[in-house]
């Protein structure tokens, strides 16, 4: 995997491939692998354990909720103890929970409380180390486009075989197989992150309160209006487009094609995300978030070819495109935020826009089973299209979206 993404990422003047960009390189791909079986283990090992399609969204908001709620105060967090060290201590946290999930259904069937509460400490733990996902490219890259897009590929390529693995190991040895696996991942991304050598960057004021902090990050997120529009379409989108889309479409997959399906299907969404991801390589915009929401107008074939009831084909290929789509906006965003905003605030100003991102994740996901009961998932999965498209018109309408130009690539800060 990496020599494949190696390759693609020598496109360029600046060298990509140093130490500890590798180091991260590793450590990223390594965690994501084991990220990606997580979704159809957790579909497939509570819809097992008789919890139903409500059972599987009440899990997935159980890791989102903390996630959501915390995640503001581990932007602070990273600026004052360096990204880098609640990264390790994250991936310890989770190395820990995932043994314990393990464990637990292995042994058997565990109850549903056991897997909301091992996932909501997983979550939280989640909400200290992403943060530092983003601010920690600038100090292990230069050319910040270039390697959001190698990560891109690396997670896509991560995505399109953890689901079918993820599939494997079920039927092998159940789900409790699967995060034994997914532990072993986090202590391999928290050994890599050992390895770093990068500059420290702590940027929060010494001796300044939390509550400072975090009106700083604040002050500093509204101040860009760009960002706050697209973080507000996102919160509509959380509740009534990405919340559902997991939990529905896993128990319509699953009912119409059967188990192994639905994992085939996700290595679809993975296989799009690679091509997402190589565009995103090549292709720089001048105008990038434009072109991202353009492209995003794409995203919401996926919930309607799931509404219709289509055939397993155009279902996968519903599934590549919303993956290309969404691997392509991920870089053109990702690129924004770290060229837009300084490096002292960024930790804090991510934090922001990922909680605005997620924050109304967990509640479309624990609607979505009680709201499909009443109404049909169909007609739930529908209405998220069409919340979708008028999500992408007002993207294109918010002037500071449109016309936001793609910055120059700030200077590295790897340590010599």
């Amino acid at each position: 995997m990496a020599g494949a993404v190696q390759a693609v990422a020598g496109v360029g003047r600046r060298p990509l491939w140093t130490p500890d960009f590798g180091f991260y390189f590793t450590g990223r791909v390594v965690s994501m692998l084991g990220d990606t079986m997580l979704p159809v283990a957790i579909s497939l090992g509570v819809l097992g354990a008789g919890y139903g399609p409500t059972g599987v969204g009440f899990v997935l908001a159980s890791w989102m909720a903390p996630f959501g709620a915390l995640i503001l105060f581990g932007g602070v967090f990273a600026d004052r103890f360096t990204a880098r060290r609640m990264m390790i201590g994250a991936d310890v946290v989770r190395l820990v929970t995932q043994s314990a999930m393990a464990a637990a259904f292995l042994a058997g069937t565990p109850d549903l409380w056991q897997i909301v509460v091992l996932s909501a400490i997983s979550g939280a733990a989640a909400a200290m180390f992403q943060p530092g996902v983003n601010s920690m490219v600038p100090q292990v890259a230069s050319d910040l486009q270039r390697a959001n897009a190698t990560l891109r590929v690396a997670d896509a390529m991560a995505q399109l075989l953890g689901p079918a693995l993820s599939g494997v190991l079920v039927g092998v040895g159940g789900a409790g197989l699967v995060f034994v696996v997914d532990a072993g991942t986090f202590a391999a991304s928290a050994v890599c992150l050992l390895l770093l050598r990068v500059r420290p960057s702590p940027s929060a004021t010494p001796g300044s309160s939390m509550l400072r902090n975090l009106r700083e990050g604040w002050d500093e997120f509204r101040s860009r209006t760009w960002m706050w529009s697209v973080i507000i379409i996102w919160i509509f989108y959380g509740v009534m487009v990405f919340g559902p889309l997991l939990p529905l479409g896993s128990a319509l997959i699953t009912e119409s094609h059967g188990r192994g399906a639905y994992g085939w299907v996700m290595s679809a969404a993975g296989a799009g995300t690679v091509v997402g991801g190589l565009v995103a390589v090549w292709f720089r915009p001048s105008r990038p978030l434009m072109a991202g929401a353009i492209a995003m107008s794409l995203y919401f074939l996926e919930p309607l070819a799931l509404a219709l009831h289509m055939p397993l084909p155009v279902v996968a290929a519903a599934f590549a495109t919303n993956g290309a789509v969404w691997g392509f906006w991920s870089v053109m965003w990702a690129t924004s935020v770290q060229t837009q905003v300084t490096q002292d605030v960024l930790n804090r100003v991510t934090a922001y826009e990922v909680a605005g991102s997620v924050l109304s994740v967990p509640v479309g996901q624990a609607l979505a089973g009680p709201v499909a009961a009443r109404l049909g998932a169909e007609n739930v999965l529908a209405a998220g299209f069409v919340v979708g498209l008028a999500g992408v018109a007002c993207l294109l309408s918010v002037p500071a979206i449109r016309g936001l130009r793609r910055a120059t690539v700030r200077d590295s800060l790897i340590t010599e």
